[in-house]
């Protein structure tokens, strides 16, 4: 009997210790023990690097610039220091003659004349927009001229009145040599008329009077070349030839405009060899074009600008 008391009373004795062992949760984040009160730790984070996922930044593409995109767009210099990558030639190059459909408001020299076509549909605008002005007497006397072309051009005319192939921006399908069939251009209401409208159609007089010692061409009223909105009106305003703009935006690296209510934000980008990834907004339209140097300037289209 005194057998069973003893062995009742250790069973107590052991179950009262276990029981002030073990704290009580009282669901409040904190451990009641000992009387002291102990945050709950968190468990510990995995640091490591490779297992921790980065999100992409929102609103932003990312585009990979390759680097024959320097020789290539609307913006590529061509000129005595710069030539011509043959590849960059437009392929929508046209017979304008043989595509009435472009051929509104203007006359030809001859039939041979081509000209991008893109280029040729912005030009058509321009003429439908003389002609409501009363001014209705164009005539395109060269386009477009493929190497071969040029090159024989060369051997006639010599340095003085040519370019070797690949050095004249009629090896490009942009440019075009714009004339009256009434007088001189630069006499004529129509040379006036380019002179004060041509950039809002994407077009600028390529080699002005009194920028020959940047250009390296003597004044010649009558060549336009399309770079297209919102360039010739920056260039327009600035007086930029399109070797002082391009240099502006070299040195600038990033520009802001309006035009008509459209905002675009334009920025020069080196591009090294093989190739240079830029971050670009994901929902706005982008345009690129090489420098013909050694980068391309990106213009971004935005919704609207400053009214």
């Amino acid at each position: 009997m005194k057998k069973w008391i003893m062995l009742l009373i250790i069973v107590f004795i052991l179950a009262g210790c276990d029981s002030a062992e073990k704290p009580q949760h009282t669901g409040n984040g904190r451990n009641e023990s000992a009387g002291q009160d102990s945050a709950v730790q968190p468990a510990k984070q995995n640091t490591d690097d490779s297992q921790t996922h980065q999100k992409p930044d929102a609103g932003v593409q990312t585009v990979l610039v390759k680097e024959d995109q320097i020789r290539r767009g609307n913006l590529v210099l061509v000129n005595k220091e710069f030539k011509l990558d043959a590849d960059a030639v437009p392929s929508d190059i046209v017979h304008l003659h043989d595509t009435p459909e472009l051929l509104q408001g203007y006359a030809l020299l001859d039939n041979s004349i081509r000209l991008s076509r893109q280029v040729a549909e912005h030009f058509n605008g321009m003429m439908e927009a003389a002609a409501k002005d009363g001014v209705v007497h164009f005539m395109l006397s060269s386009g477009y001229r493929d190497m071969e072309e040029q090159e024989q051009l060369y051997r006639e005319k010599g340095a003085d009145y040519a370019l070797p192939a690949g050095y004249s921006e009629h090896n490009l399908g942009l440019s075009m040599d714009i004339g009256s069939t009434q007088m001189p251009i630069d006499r004529s209401p129509e040379g006036r008329w380019l002179q004060e409208h041509a950039w809002k159609y994407g077009f600028i007089l390529r080699y002005p009077k009194d920028k020959t010692e940047i250009t390296g061409i003597q004044y010649e009223p009558w060549h336009f070349r399309y770079v297209g909105l919102p360039h010739s009106r920056i260039m327009e305003e600035k007086r930029f030839t399109l070797e002082e703009y391009l240099m502006f935006l070299k040195k600038e690296k990033e520009f802001s405009t309006t035009v008509e209510g459209q905002r675009y934000d334009i920025r020069y980008v080196p591009v090294a060899k093989g190739g240079t990834s830029i971050k670009l907004p994901d929902h706005s339209p982008y345009v690129l074009s090489g420098n013909n140097m050694d980068g391309v300037i990106v213009t971004v289209i935005r919704g609207g600008g400053d009214r």
